[in-house]
């Protein structure tokens, strides 16, 4: 018989998922800060929040994968563009 965890109690794969999900969130916030422009640092960190608000309570793994993936794919995007433009 398994054991029945509480409400809002997160499984050892959800409690994994949620910490590379904060963890990608950092790093983008702190990839961010190396922007000079002022106005362009609040656009990106409005957008990054309203992303990632939109999308908190998505349950399907599949999709939250997909996600990290591509959040993944534009921080290191960001990374370059930042790189490039100094």
């Amino acid at each position: 018989m398994a054991a029945r965890l509480p409400p809002n109690t997160l499984t050892l794969k959800q409690f994994l998922v949620r910490r590379q999900v904060l963890s990608l969130y950092r790093e983008i916030m702190k990839t961010i800060k190396q922007i000079e422009n002022p106005e362009y640092q609040k656009e990106l960190r409005n957008w990054t929040r309203d992303e990632f608000k939109q999308n908190k309570g998505t349950q399907d793994q599949d999709a939250i994968q997909n996600m990290i993936y591509r959040g993944q794919q534009t921080l290191k995007e960001l990374s370059v563009t930042i790189a490039m433009a100094r």
